[in-house]
């Protein structure tokens, strides 16, 4: 059977996800925030952004397959990206959901037996963050994702659903969209135990967390490749909620 050989990841956990199964051969283009793993991506010609791919540097490439995310991607460029070169689409919006499409992807490209290793790894991962939450509480939190003006990850959302792993119970009002607005007159009324401030997409820094101290006390900074990264990054993500318990 034959498998695309050129491969352009407009995803940067896609990027890094390929790479961890062996395939960083096969890479020949990313988006400028494909960073991982280091130093191999610097060597991968960049091909624009994830929102803003520049297409004519893209079919410069000439790629086999190009590997979009219906989220971190915009979905109106498809039939354009698609001229260029056939499309593998993800939009997982779970653990669940990124674990088969990393199944998924690993059968497209050749690469089952990478992918089944990398799935027990993250299934291990996985397991032992569910025990940890199970000896512990539950815990309400809100993930702020924007400012300027406030925006939480709502229930429908790979973050929200990665952090009930944990025991997280998401307590960001309801809104329109997927990441709504929020007041912080609504935050003070969730009384959620933490407030998470990721390091994207909007950069949170230490003055954020002084700005919300009076309406959340625990508010605190995290990384955001922790929450919003798919595939093998979730290794980390697990690891990290298993050891390191939230508020």
């Amino acid at each position: 059977m034959s498998y695309p050989h050129r491969l352009v990841s407009l995803v940067p956990s896609t990027t890094e996800t390929l790479a961890a199964l062996g395939l960083a051969g096969r890479v020949v283009g990313r988006t400028r925030y494909c960073v991982r793993p280091r130093p191999w991506v610097d060597g991968v010609p960049a091909v624009g952004g994830t929102k803003d791919p520049d297409l004519r540097a893209l079919a410069a490439l000439q790629p086999d397959l190009i590997l979009v995310n219906e989220e971190e991607n915009r979905p109106a460029q498809f039939p354009e990206l698609a001229a260029i070169a056939p499309l593998w689409i993800a939009y997982p919006r779970s653990p669940d959901g990124a674990l088969q499409d990393l199944e998924r992807m690993s059968e497209a490209l050749g690469a089952t037996a990478a992918g089944a290793e990398l799935l027990a790894r993250l299934s291990a991962a996985r397991a032992a963050a569910r025990a940890a939450a199970a000896e512990r509480p539950p815990w309400r939190f809100v993930c702020l994702v924007w400012r300027r003006p406030w925006r939480a990850a709502g229930a429908d959302t790979f973050a929200s659903a990665l952090l009930a792993e944990a025991g997280g119970v998401n307590v960001a009002p309801t809104g329109p969209g997927r990441y709504p607005p929020v007041t912080l007159d609504e935050l003070r009324e969730a009384r959620p135990d933490v407030v998470l401030l990721p390091s994207e997409p909007w950069v949170f820094r230490p003055e954020h967390t002084t700005e919300l101290a009076e309406l959340a006390p625990r508010a605190r900074l995290v990384d955001g490749e922790r929450l919003f990264w798919h595939d093998v990054r979730m290794e980390d993500a697990f690891t990290w909620l298993a050891g390191r318990p939230l508020p």
